[in-house]
């Protein structure tokens, strides 16, 4: 089985290859890279048989599919590409590429739980990699959220900065949850070089050329 397509999906010799790679491999045109701040209670697809609020209802590029995933409950940073090749290095855990995540979480942890947390996590599927961990001194400027979060009057909350590289399930919610503390939202803001920056809630644009030059150059070298 080779390696092929946006997401690294397991493609078999003589397989078809997703219809954004055709094109792209038969015109020789450039690669489309975009990034998008998925909104909260969004599904990281283009369809859905029930009738949830999807990739489509924000993006109409043809041939273009998401880098990885964001859940439902998450925000923040998606890339989306037709270069499949990328798409598969910057979803395989052996390349290693950072992604940077703001995790509003109940009470604020002591040394011992940020030691666990930067050392690594035993989880179900296994320890998690060592990570970086920083407590904000405030709220991060972020857009609110449109549901808000559970609120306890007596519980206050406190604001990670989190640099993984991996991308397990649910892993920043499961791996605070371990330490006694549960995730109540969670944004990613960053993935290798490219960052969220001031790009609203819904809103997508273009990588420009530094961006992607950025993200292609590190892909090359990892």
């Amino acid at each position: 089985m080779t390696r092929d397509g946006p997401g690294g999906r397991g493609r078999r010799p003589g397989s078809r290859i997703p219809a954004g790679e055709r094109r792209r491999r038969a015109t020789g045109r450039p690669g489309r890279y975009l990034v998008f701040f998925k909104p909260y209670d969004v599904l990281t697809q283009f369809t859905d048989a029930t009738g949830r609020a999807t990739l489509a209802d924000f993006i109409d590029v043809p041939g273009v599919y998401p880098v990885g995933r964001l859940d439902r409950d998450s925000e923040g940073l998606l890339l989306l590409t037709d270069d499949g090749r990328l798409a598969h290095r910057l979803t395989d855990p052996r390349f290693e590429h950072p992604k940077t995540y703001l995790a509003q979480v109940e009470r604020l942890p002591g040394p011992e739980a940020l030691e666990v947390l930067r050392r690594g996590v035993e989880l179900s599927d296994g320890r998690t990699r060592p990570a970086e961990i920083e407590v904000l001194a405030g709220p991060p400027s972020l857009p609110d959220r449109p549901v808000p979060i559970r609120f306890r009057k007596n519980v206050p909350t406190a604001w990670l900065r989190l640099v993984l590289r991996e991308g397990r399930n649910r892993q920043v919610r499961r791996m605070t949850a371990a330490v006694g503390h549960p995730t109540l939202r969670l944004v990613r803001v960053g993935v290798g070089p490219i960052l969220l920056g001031d790009l609203a809630p819904g809103a997508w644009r273009d990588l420009t050329p530094d961006e992607r030059h950025a993200l292609l150059l590190r892909d090359h070298d990892g």
